[in-house]
């Protein structure tokens, strides 16, 4: 990430086909860039973004980054580059008040170049009525504008939206591929199994490592172990929990019963990803019945599919981890 407008080395194949429809002329006037979190969705649109507005791109289609337009695109002031806000604190959704605002402004003519970017991060969190706002621009877009929705859960949009889009999905790179970048930036045995926590995103890896979060999993992680064993309690433990996304952390709980469920069958050989853990993790999944351990973690991978920003925090982690602790009551 030394360099203005960096691209994920693992993103390379979508950000020449997005200068390949470029210089042919092709370009839709919607993208909907879809992949896990932490795959590099926010990196890509800036980078093409940068690509469309810099006044001497190099011979790969690069931004220069040294122009006035890329300065001013670092800056986050360029006039013709809009971002939607973030999703206020409280509801986790997109008004339709901030949708109107960027329709007003892609309606407008340039101001320095001959595009008008239009960004919206985690578009899924618009509410009804701002996709809505959004779809009657999507159906008549200026012939300038070209707007870009970053998303890892596209089936939150409505299909309305999604059809105006041409989608462009993200893949996940290989293992080996993730680890060679990552080991420039951690440990190999820190690396790897923090790699597989996040489902092999090489950026949300890099940043649970350095960021706050990594505590906050390790802290999470001994308190889901302690009521399993029935040593704290599941109340009390989701209070702990509540300053948590639930994005984030339902993403955690599923790969704690996941690692579970691999020691408890006889003849899996797939490394426990919490392996400062294993012993506890071994000793519980002793005491799980595997087929209701299935259920439990079915009902987690149902919840992460809905509208997390409707559900309450505190009540939803006491209804796991209250379903969790009597998972284990009648064991041995």
């Amino acid at each position: 990430m030394e360099t203005a407008f960096w691209i994920p080395p693992w993103l390379q194949p979508p950000w020449e086909q997005l200068l390949r429809q470029h210089r042919a002329g092709r370009l839709p006037h919607a993208l909907l860039l879809t992949g896990i979190p932490g795959i590099g969705k926010q990196f890509l649109a800036e980078a093409f973004a940068a690509a469309l507005l810099c006044q001497a791109p190099d011979d790969t289609g690069r931004a220069c980054g040294v122009c006035e337009d890329c300065v001013l695109l670092q800056a986050h002031t360029h006039p013709d580059r809009i971002l939607a806000p973030d999703p206020t604190e409280k509801s986790q959704e997109i008004h339709i008040e901030s949708i109107r605002t960027l329709v007003a402004a892609e309606s407008l003519t340039p101001h320095r170049s001959r595009w008008k970017l239009i960004c919206i991060q985690e578009a899924h969190r618009m509410n009804a009525a701002a996709a809505n706002a959004l779809l009657k621009t999507l159906e008549e877009p200026t012939a300038t504008s070209l707007f870009l929705l970053l998303t890892h859960r596209p089936g939150l949009l409505p299909a309305t939206v999604r059809s105006r889009c041409q989608r462009l999905f993200l893949p996940t790179p290989p293992e080996a591929e993730a680890l060679t970048w990552l080991q420039a930036q951690l440990p190999i045995e820190e690396a790897k199994p923090l790699l597989r926590l996040v489902h092999g995103a090489p950026l949300a890896a890099l940043g649970l490592a350095k960021g706050p979060n990594r505590n906050q999993h390790d802290r999470a992680l001994a308190g889901f172990i302690a009521v399993g064993e029935g040593r704290a309690d599941p109340v009390q433990e989701a209070a702990a929990w509540n300053p948590i996304a639930p994005s984030v952390l339902l993403n955690w709980l599923g790969s704690w019963v996941s690692d579970l469920l691999r020691l408890a069958g006889t003849q899996c050989s797939t490394p426990v990803l919490h392996q400062a853990q294993e012993a506890a993790l071994v000793a519980l999944s002793r005491r799980l019945d595997p087929v209701r351990g299935h259920r439990y973690l079915r009902q987690i991978w149902e919840i992460e599919k809905t509208n997390l920003a409707l559900l309450n925090p505190q009540l939803l982690y006491e209804s796991l981890l209250i379903r969790w602790a009597k998972l284990l009551q009648s064991a041995p």
